[in-house]
């Protein structure tokens, strides 16, 4: 049996688009910029940009609730498709199946607000992650406001 799972924390490149197949299905793509953790001294770091593709709901939530440059954790299953190009060349593509998606960073680092007035109550929380050390953590008092 294969295992074909992968994760990935980024910045989103451009803002996600939502399209329909021709048979009605709901699709996004998009890809996320990863800094890799080691350079070289005296070079700047490097940047990875992962394609992704993410379909029916998870494209809508996608759309709904992020926007360029804001970070996004995704994970999934890695794919490679092969088709012709607008010239007629074999091109292979290779994306992450997006599975599920998450907010990450904290909410001041977002570049947009997702609760809007008129869904304060459907706008899901953007939970509090960051680097150990710093001011990111929200303590929680008593286990009445645990939500589990």
């Amino acid at each position: 049996m294969a295992l074909n799972i992968a994760a990935f924390t980024g910045r989103l490149g451009a803002d996600p688009e939502l399209r329909h197949t021709q048979s009605d299905t709901v699709v996004t793509s998009f890809a996320i910029a990863i800094d890799r953790n080691y350079c070289k001294k005296g070079d700047e770091r490097q940047t990875d940009w992962i394609d992704c593709v993410a379909w029916r709901g998870t494209a809508e939530f996608i759309c709904k609730y992020f926007r360029k440059g804001q970070m996004i954790a995704v994970d999934g299953s890695m794919q490679t498709r092969i088709y012709d190009d607008k010239n007629g060349n074999k091109r292979k593509a290779v994306e992450l199946v997006v599975s599920n998606v998450n907010f990450c960073g904290s909410r001041k680092d977002d570049s947009i607000d997702v609760s809007g007035p008129e869904d304060d109550a459907a706008a899901p929380p953007s939970p509090a992650t960051g680097t150990p050390g710093k001011s990111d953590f929200v303590e929680i008092d008593g286990d009445d406001d645990l939500p589990f």
